[in-house]
């Protein structure tokens, strides 16, 4: 057994870890593991880092009363400790162990991309929750430690494990499918986003293309049929391949895509000689290439086309994320404001052309991570805003080549609180307002205030 009743016992998990009891091991965890304290629920195991600024160890207590019945840590805390060397290569090993017990009745299915990759992974465990029970990734939570984190809340229950699995570097899809190799990989494009830390678009492909090479034997690879960076990852491949797109030769093809006056796209999706009418409850046409990815995945593990496409149409996106909002004054809140890149912002700026209204103001702030390529994508960003807002409001000095790029269209402020005493003093009934950056601007506070 794992996780859940009757659980692991501390001195279960200090053998997989290679660590020390400090305290009565015997102690069972039942619940899922917790890198915050206040996150604690009966049961739970609390991982503790010693950090330069916040020590977990410090918090123990705290999670214990939360529930949490033991700590994962590099020295004894006032819980049952399993002490080690170091916490994050322990969580590691103790979320592969625990998987590799479930393997037999797992399909894992990892998802990448520069962007798309939590739309794509709330709709594929949306669709696959619809046919048996599925964990998947909360937020976007696809780095070293999220992973884990994700892998130890499967139980004997789970059928279908979804990891969203994002990547800053060349080798870190490499280091997360080394945890567990997928049955299938979704590799959705190859853009600029983290463009600064990869050094290159060629680093990008290369480093997406490491989930495909990390497949199980035999594991499926879903490729972007319009993306051709993706799809020469066909390559990588030693099992089948399936493709999705809007183009001819993809295997789920999008077709007579349309938008209503919410700018909720519907579409058809082809499987050989199957097609299906998908309604999306969300914002966006880029939705539909995200649904096809999903729908491609779900019929690589086994889901009916018509099963895929009904889930589809009551899915919904994690927080923050082409968030749709009626304001008090009678405006619209588009609420995209969880995270953003060059690729991700212009898909959020053609939902905002897409949505009716009076007048469509788009509230920016920085993209990071670019690198040498940063003033020109946000001169261009701006630039793209004013062909499709009537206002573009540049949040920070950061924005301020967003600024310049929009021209006569640029309303530029100097921080959040500024924005949004621009917003409730200018935003009328009719108006659609877009809102978004990257996560470090923390521009969902301006939509918080709105709200």
């Amino acid at each position: 057994m794992t996780f859940g009743e009757p659980g692991l016992s501390l001195g279960h998990i200090a053998t997989a870890v290679g660590g020390t009891v400090a305290g009565d091991s015997t102690v069972r965890v039942t619940a899922p593991a917790v890198l915050d304290s206040r996150q604690a629920e009966p049961g739970s195991l609390f991982v503790a880092f010693a950090g330069d600024q916040v020590d977990g160890h410090d918090f123990a207590a705290q999670a214990g009363k939360a529930g949490a019945v033991a700590v994962l840590g590099s020295r004894p805390t006032p819980l049952p400790t399993v002490v080690v060397e170091d916490a994050q290569a322990a969580l590691q090993s103790l979320a592969a162990h625990v998987v590799a017990r479930l393997r037999d009745q797992l399909t894992v299915v990892g998802v990448t991309g520069s962007q798309g990759k939590t739309g794509t992974k709330d709709l594929l465990a949306a669709v696959l929750g619809g046919t048996a029970p599925t964990v998947a990734t909360a937020g976007s939570l696809n780095n070293e430690l999220g992973v884990p984190l994700t892998m130890l809340r499967a139980d004997p229950a789970t059928r279908f494990l979804v990891l969203e699995m994002g990547a800053r570097h060349v080798g870190d899809l490499a280091a997360l499918t080394g945890l567990v190799a997928p049955d299938i990989a979704v590799v959705l494009n190859v853009g600029v986003a983290h463009l600064g830390e990869f050094g290159s678009r060629g680093a990008i492909a290369e480093a997406k293309g490491e989930l495909v090479r990390g497949l199980r034997a035999g594991g499926t690879a879903v490729l972007n049929a319009d993306d051709p960076r993706v799809s020469a990852m066909r390559a990588f491949a030693a099992g089948p391949v399936l493709t999705f797109g809007r183009s001819e030769h993809a295997d789920v093809r999008v077709l007579y895509l349309a938008l209503d006056r919410l700018g909720r796209p519907s579409f058809t999706l082809r499987s050989g000689a199957a097609s299906v009418v998908v309604t999306l409850p969300l914002v966006g046409a880029h939705q539909a290439l995200n649904a096809a990815a999903a729908v491609a995945a779900a019929l690589a593990a086994g889901v009916p086309l018509a099963a895929a496409a009904a889930a589809l149409e009551t899915a919904s996106l994690s927080k923050w994320r082409m968030e749709l909002r009626d304001l008090e004054c009678g405006a619209t809140l588009l609420n995209d404001s969880y995270n953003a890149n060059p690729d991700s912002a212009r898909a959020a700026l053609d939902a905002l052309a897409a949505i009716q209204g009076a007048r469509r103001i788009a509230v920016l702030g920085e993209m990071r991570e670019l690198g040498a390529a940063s003033e020109v994508e946000h001169r261009a960003l701006g630039r793209y805003a004013a062909a499709r807002a009537d206002v573009v409001i540049a949040v920070g000095e950061a924005a301020g080549p967003i600024g310049a790029g929009a021209g006569e269209r640029a309303v530029p402020v100097p921080g959040n609180d500024a924005a949004v005493d621009w917003l409730r003093t200018h935003v009328a009934a009719g108006d659609v307002v877009l809102v978004k950056a990257s996560r470090a601007a923390r521009l969902d506070e301006v939509a918080a205030a709105l709200v």
